[in-house]
């Protein structure tokens, strides 16, 4: 009886060896193909811009540890979708608030700054980030207004990245 019984262990044990070692070399299989995050679309002059489809990328020029990250948070509340944050590398230090733009007449920037208790000062962008509003904040910077609009009207056509939702297949 105790032969067949250490048989019958082996056999499980040879099995479940064989078994595991394949599951462990086995490959993932097909991956699916990665979605974008957005997908470009133009907003025709005349048509609202939602806070939704700006993105912003906040960066800390103070001595105020965590800042650029409060900042963030703070304009995602109002409806902006977050970009990149960290300290800032651009040679623009303000006391308080600035955009890196080239254009402070664009809508989404507008938008952006009004969404400050600061005065927003504009300097030229001298960083490079993928996509979206650079915001850089200084040591009197004093924070994000609550009641601010967070959509504006475009006086221009522009394009936008559009977040993308995958679908999720029906069962």
């Amino acid at each position: 009886m105790r032969l067949l019984t250490l048989a019958v262990a082996f056999a499980v044990f040879l099995v479940g060896g064989v078994v595991g070692f394949n599951l462990l070399t086995a490959g993932t299989g097909e991956t699916a193909p990665a979605t974008p995050g957005c997908k470009d679309e133009v907003i025709a002059a005349g048509s609202p811009i939602p806070s939704n489809v700006v993105t912003i990328n906040v960066f800390n020029a103070s001595a105020r540890s965590g800042l650029a990250n409060r900042a963030q948070l703070d304009l995602q509340k109002n409806g902006f979708r977050g970009g990149q944050i960290g300290n800032s590398e651009s040679a623009t230090k303000p006391r308080r608030v600035a955009i890196l733009t080239n254009d402070p007449n664009d809508p989404r920037v507008a938008l952006v700054a009004s969404q400050f208790k600061d005065k927003v000062q504009y300097a030229a962008p001298d960083i490079s980030v993928a996509d979206g509003i650079v915001v850089v904040v200084g040591d009197e910077y004093r924070g994000v207004k609550t009641d601010a609009t967070t959509s504006t009207t475009s006086d221009k056509d522009i394009t936008v990245c559009v977040p993308v939702v995958p679908a999720v297949p029906a069962a």
